[in-house]
């Protein structure tokens, strides 16, 4: 059974982000205490894992990203 985008990116956020906590997928990427560095390094995983280019806005939040990917997937 395939994992859903939400689950698979919860585990890339577990694997390359040190959050210390659940990750909250309304807040801001900046201010879920993400660096900039990491937030760039994290975008090219998450465009090599699903094989897609994501643009900036739909890295804004998590709930963007998820909703993003989930209409590229198919």
């Amino acid at each position: 059974m395939q994992m859903s985008c939400e689950a698979r990116l919860r585990e890339l956020i577990d694997e390359h982000l040190d959050l210390g906590r659940e990750p909250s997928w309304d807040t801001e990427t900046g201010q879920a205490g993400v660096s900039s560095l990491d937030a760039v390094a994290f975008k090219k995983i998450l465009e090599k894992e699903f094989g897609i280019t994501i643009p900036p806005e739909c890295f804004s939040t998590l709930r963007k990203l998820v909703e993003f990917i989930d209409s590229k997937a198919g």
